[in-house]
């Protein structure tokens, strides 16, 4: 079965799931300027996060990296993840359980 939606449609501020209870998880987060989600981690995932559009700073560990729009991040969920939009952003982040 397949299934679509548009990333419009998604209901859900900041976080919108994109497909519930399916994996990988799969969600949408958008953020006005300077909002920011709160430093936390996905332990056992495998993260990417693809920005739409937008530009944020994203918080991984103690690094500070600087997204713009069209730019992908791959990391670990095991470190501390805390996005900051410096202007309204969205993005489409796939947590993926890893294969050990």
């Amino acid at each position: 079965m397949t299934t679509m939606h548009t990333l419009d449609e998604l209901d859900g501020q900041p976080h919108a799931n994109v497909f519930p209870d399916r994996e990988p998880k799969t969600v949408r987060l958008s953020l006005d300027a300077d909002e920011s989600v709160p430093a936390h981690s996905h332990p056992g995932r495998d993260i990417v996060l693809y920005l739409v559009e937008g530009e944020v700073e994203l918080q991984l560990g103690d690094r500070t990296h600087d997204l713009t729009a069209g730019e992908i991040a791959r990391f670990e969920g095991e470190q501390e993840i805390s996005p900051r939009a410096v202007e309204p952003s969205v993005a489409l982040i796939v947590l993926a359980p890893r294969s050990e």
